[in-house]
């Protein structure tokens, strides 16, 4: 795996860099994320022309969205960018995208973000973030429904000595505890990324895998393929979020159901609160080694950020 590179630390009255880098993103909600960044103590900036563009279904043209990113990754008194939502695009981003490698900002997103996670990773062993997004998100609040979950969200922004822990509020799938690099995402970007020069290596990793509205066959065949390409040979352990809107014709059998016969290592958890999810969503971060407790007594599972995400 890359040798890690973790971003500086935010800190109050840091500017972050609001950024559509897939689909397009409403104004009102962006107005609403925005405001609560604004309430966590950052000065949240959105170029209005950029982040809010239109073009098909994309956030304004793949040059322009690309221009963005590396302008900001660019810029001296940005600290970190978060994005405004995903859907997709954010593999035209990819190509051709040039930024130094010691430019590493906080970079925070999930969903459609999964794809430039994995190659600021495989290509700059990037530490990022898989959490909230301002217009799906943040536009939310803390702790409620849809929402964020602002403690975990702080602490791996901001924490530079210590590791810390989650209560995932989830299910052992199949017990066992395993230590391994975070990493993963949003599962079809993860598998859209076979074949491609930024491939995911998931070899010792703790891999997070989650999505929303697929069909439960869909999410077999995207395991099955990620199984077939060798990519679940060598995982120390799995970490599966709650797969909205992926309920099953009647009879049929469930996402839950399909994961634990596909998934055959251990340990797996199933059901926590990261990506598209329901309740407040946790962030993850990515590229930095992690425990993962799934307890045989029915005890509430657990992931042990084993070290700080940022630097001083």
């Amino acid at each position: 795996m890359p040798q890690p590179l973790k971003p500086p630390a935010l800190r109050s009255h840091d500017v972050v860099r609001v950024l559509s880098l897939a689909s397009p993103v409403k104004e009102d909600l962006l107005q609403k994320g925005c405001a609560e960044i604004a309430r966590l103590g950052y000065i949240a900036k959105a170029d209005s022309a950029s982040v809010l563009a239109r073009e098909s279904y994309f956030a304004g043209s793949a040059r322009c969205r690309r221009g963005a990113l590396e302008q900001a990754f660019g810029e001296k008194e940005t600290r970190a960018i978060f994005c405004s939502r995903g859907g997709y695009g954010s593999n035209y981003v990819i190509e051709d995208l040039n930024v130094p490698r010691d430019s590493a900002k906080i970079f925070l997103g999930s969903s459609d973000i999964t794809s430039l996670q994995i190659f600021l990773w495989q290509k700059y062993g990037w530490v990022s973030f898989y959490g909230p997004m301002v217009a799906a998100n943040f536009r939310h609040g803390a702790g409620g429904a849809h929402g964020y979950d602002e403690p975990s969200l702080v602490r791996a922004l901001t924490e530079t000595a210590h590791g810390w822990e989650l209560d995932l509020d989830a299910e052992a799938l199949a017990p066992g505890e395993a230590e391994g690099v975070l990493l993963g995402g949003c599962l079809t970007l993860i598998e859209t990324s076979l074949g491609t020069p930024w491939e995911l290596d998931t070899r010792g990793a703790i891999l997070v895998l989650e999505d929303r509205g697929m069909k439960p066959y869909q999410v077999d065949r995207a395991l099955m393929h990620l199984r077939q390409a060798g990519k679940f040979d060598q995982v120390a352990g799995i970490l599966l979020g709650e797969f909205p809107d992926c309920d099953p014709p009647e009879g049929g059998a469930t996402v839950r159901e399909v994961a634990k016969r596909i998934l055959a290592i251990s340990p797996v958890v199933w059901s926590a609160p990261i990506g598209h999810t329901e309740r407040a969503a946790l962030t993850i971060p990515l590229g930095v080694r992690g425990r993962l407790s799934a307890p045989a007594d029915g005890s509430a599972p657990k992931l042990q950020i084993l070290e700080p995400a940022c630097t001083p």
